[in-house]
């Protein structure tokens, strides 16, 4: 099939090369053109694991092409994906939807035979059912032009799998339902002869199915850190609580590992949009809960800086300490409200001498923080140190020889933000070691 994807950033440059890869031919749209340009010769503007050489292999193909035309792209399309971000407004915790609307006003008037457009994006429920009928009042093929929704359930780090091998495919029609289930069908018909579950549904059910996905996600982790915030008041240790609860089926072990909390371009705005828009719909009451899960995550980044200033004797002022870790989480380079550069900017604020090192995010991080001190490595982070901060959990980091450590910092002293090195291993090297949640 002939495929648009509209928005090339994280979510529309991964599903556009994927696309490409199941056989498609298709067409990137963005409006950078600077953005384009990297993208025409084969560059990933931001990283993901295996992302750039696929985009690579299909660009050299020809499958895979980019403009910053909407009238090409709907004279090139069949099905157009949007893809573009629904960040948190500035004015409040609800979503912005300017790029999504952007996405319809600027297509549509193009739009002069029959057409699907498939939002792909994460926004509050009830946005599909208006954008359908604004699609159809503007586009010269009137109801011919139709929408359905289609989230995405992607991991950064992972995307490029999650894509070509999805745990489910959720297809959110409206009335047009036939047309629109056969065009989605034809574009996933791969996936689905592989045997990916397949869910068709109207679209407030799948618009629901990515924020209640997210919130169910936040609230699994920031229940771990609740636990960790007990345990350290009682004395017991999170790290076993929580390889305890793991055997639990019901509960079971991914995400339920205590530590600084999560960030991220999704989860933090996601929950705070899905409140807003529950608040609107007079459903507020039910999901409250959802405030005390922000405010428990936002909660452990204060309590690493506490931490830190007890290792420290009090103060921070003059203090050196060494940042691992940039981005929000390893396998990326995206800092968007990264707990690890939160803490460090903090730090930083109360007087202490703070050095970051991150494998892939040192670029953004230095534009969005450029007050602090960066390293080329994470040896040379830890040069002269007061105190190690392990924020982010790279492989790299958990591979590193304490012993080695030690040489180059001044005091060996270690906080692990994300219970992740080998506690033993560390304190045995002579490091005195505190982690969220532990003894």
């Amino acid at each position: 099939m002939r495929l648009t994807v509209i928005g090339t950033g994280y979510l529309g440059a991964t599903h556009a090369a994927c696309m490409a890869e199941l056989g498609h031919e298709v067409l990137g749209v963005d409006v950078e053109p600077d953005k384009i340009a990297a993208l025409r010769a084969g560059r990933v503007p931001f990283y993901e694991p295996g992302l750039e050489e696929l985009l690579a292999k299909h660009v050299a193909s020809g499958r895979l092409r980019f403009t910053t035309s909407y009238q090409e792209a709907a004279e090139f399309g069949e099905v157009h994906f949007s893809c573009v971000g629904t960040p948190q407004r500035q004015d409040g915790p609800g979503a912005d939807l300017r790029y999504v609307d952007a996405v319809i006003d600027s297509l549509a008037p193009y739009l002069t035979r029959p057409a699907l457009l498939v939002g792909k994006s994460t926004v509050p429920v009830g946005t599909a059912a208006r954008l359908a009928e604004r699609l159809a009042a503007l586009a010269p093929v009137g109801a011919e032009a139709r929408l359905a929704w289609n989230p995405e359930f992607l991991r950064e780090g992972f995307a490029v799998e999650d894509t070509l091998r999805p745990d489910r495919l959720v297809f959110g029609i409206g009335e047009a339902a036939p047309e629109s289930e056969a065009d989605l069908r034809a574009v996933y018909a791969p996936l689905l002869e592989a045997g990916t579950p397949l869910v068709v549904t109207d679209f407030p059910t799948a618009e629901l199915v990515k924020t209640s996905a997210n919130a169910f996600l936040a609230t699994k982790i920031s229940f771990i850190n609740a636990m960790a915030e007990v345990c350290e008041a009682s004395g017991a240790d999170v790290a076993l609580l929580s390889k305890a609860l793991s055997f639990d089926t019901r509960i079971g072990g991914r995400f339920l590992n205590a530590g600084v909390g999560f960030g991220g371009g999704c989860l933090p705005k996601d929950i705070r949009a899905f409140l807003a828009r529950a608040d609107e719909l007079g459903a507020g009451q039910a999901l409250g809960f959802l405030r005390e899960v922000d405010s428990i995550n936002l909660r452990r980044r204060d309590r690493v800086v506490d931490l830190a200033r007890e290792l420290c004797e009090g103060t921070l002022s003059g203090r050196r300490i060494a940042v691992w870790g940039a981005a929000f989480k390893p396998d990326s380079d995206d800092i968007r409200d990264s707990p690890a550069l939160d803490i460090a900017d903090r730090l930083q604020r109360l007087g202490a001498e703070v050095c970051v090192y991150d494998p892939k995010a040192m670029d953004n991080a230095r534009k969005r923080f450029p007050a602090l001190d960066f390293a080329t490595g994470a040896l040379a982070a830890a040069q002269d140190a007061d105190l190690v901060l392990h924020l982010t959990e790279w492989k790299e980091f958990r591979a590193l020889d304490p012993a080695a450590v030690r040489e180059a910092v001044a005091h060996a002293r270690i906080i692990d933000g994300r219970n992740a090195l080998d506690d033993g291993a560390w304190r045995a090297a002579g490091w005195t070691y505190r982690a969220l949640g532990r003894p």
